[in-house]
């Protein structure tokens, strides 16, 4: 169960991660998409998902038990190769719902003092 005292906290990771043209391009061929001169819309979420779970791990939520319920964008500019970003992931909300837990973060990517990509995602732990 997550720890109730988390909910509105920012956790920001102390390590940069940056974007190579490797990885747009390995995403991109993934989905399908041939445009490889910037990432795909939803690439940010291969940042801030595995950055998000770093930075949770001490949240209280059981990993084992957690399943993907949403995700959303809100993209200020593309990513593109180059991009280096601090990622800062807050827990907005939490609520219990038949016995499961819903867990609701948003992840920041921030290039120097520029808000970059804003992702939501849902989580469930299952009861």
């Amino acid at each position: 169960m997550l720890n109730p005292d988390l909910v509105g906290r920012t956790f920001t990771s102390a390590d940069s991660v940056t974007v190579t043209q490797e990885s747009i391009s390995k995403f991109a061929g993934v989905i399908g998409e041939p445009n490889t001169n910037i990432a795909p819309p939803t690439f940010s979420i291969s940042i801030t998902l595995d950055q998000s779970q770093k930075l949770l791990q001490d949240s209280g939520l059981d990993w084992t038990r957690v399943v993907h319920g949403d995700q959303r964008f809100e993209i200020n500019r593309p990513i593109v190769a180059g991009d280096v970003f601090i990622c800062s992931s807050t827990i907005e909300s939490a609520r219990n719902v038949a016995g499961n837990e819903i867990v609701s973060v948003r992840s920041d990517l921030h290039s120097g003092s520029v808000l970059v990509v804003s992702t939501w995602s849902t989580l469930v732990v299952r009861a």
